[in-house]
């Protein structure tokens, strides 16, 4: 049976997952996303290569990299991911620029377990402060290991078109005006777009909305208002797309964070 349970502690959301069946959509999330493979072997594409995560594999995904994952197979898959905003991340490193994991698996024992440590602690609802000290000795752990401190920047009109697209996530996705802004036929827009970040826009739209509904369920705790600030046409809407990228409904999202 899938299982997905969501915590949150000073800044940080923490998923323990279990799957069989359950395969999510390609997908991108804001935050920087990183796990450990506890049985099984997660089976994911990221920047268009086959990734395998076996049994202790660290998994580290970059903010807005795109990818799916499902188990690699019938014997099924358990993992943990911790989420971890950016401005969090450079506030807990001191850094200046936004740091990128140069490779997405690691083996790593000594990291592995700071992880575990990390999520143990948010799903013990353990307090704050306590989260924030193994938070920083995550990060240590990470800046020792495997981080490049290269910044690779977007391309320029990619960038100027998501952020048109953040700026308009109640409304529907007007791709005419948008590749009109940039100069660019729809057609050209859509597959430098894709081109870019592995998705179309659309896509990328939908996933955004579905991660403000996030945020502002984390806030508020009404799964209705998101679904009314978001544009989505009702709760059925918004929960079809939320599970395709979190494993779980909005309501139940909701629930687990309470």
């Amino acid at each position: 049976m899938d299982k997905f349970i969501y915590k949150k502690s000073a800044g940080i959301t923490a998923l323990s997952a279990s799957i069989t069946d359950f395969k999510y959509k390609r997908h991108a999330h804001q935050e920087y996303a990183i796990g450990v493979t506890l049985r099984g072997i997660q089976h994911f594409h990221l920047d268009g290569s086959l990734q395998l995560s076996y049994q202790n594999g660290v998994m580290l995904f970059n903010p807005e990299q795109t990818h799916d994952g499902m188990a690699h197979d019938e014997t099924g898959l358990d993992y943990v991911m911790l989420y971890i905003d950016p401005q969090l991340f450079l506030d807990v490193t001191g850094k200046k620029d936004i740091a990128r994991f140069s490779t997405p698996i690691v083996y790593n024992h000594a990291l592995e377990q700071k992880i575990l440590n990390l999520s143990n602690a948010i799903f013990s609802e353990k307090d704050e402060s306590l989260c924030s000290e193994l938070l920083l000795s995550l990060m240590d752990s990470l800046f020792q290991s495997n981080i490049s401190t290269s910044n690779r920047s977007h391309n320029d009109l990619i960038r100027k078109a998501k952020d048109m697209l953040h700026t308009n996530l109640e409304n529907v996705l007007k791709l005419d005006e948008i590749s009109k802004e940039l100069n660019l036929s729809k057609f050209q827009f859509i597959r430098l777009f894709k081109a870019q970040t592995g998705i179309t826009p659309y896509q990328y739209f939908l996933n955004c909305k579905v991660e403000y509904a996030k945020q502002l369920i984390e806030k508020n705790r009404d799964v209705y208002s998101a679904v009314a600030e978001c544009g989505f046409v009702d709760l059925t809407h918004l929960n079809k797309h939320f599970k395709s990228v979190y494993g779980t409904t909005a309501y139940e999202y909701m629930l687990n964070l309470s």
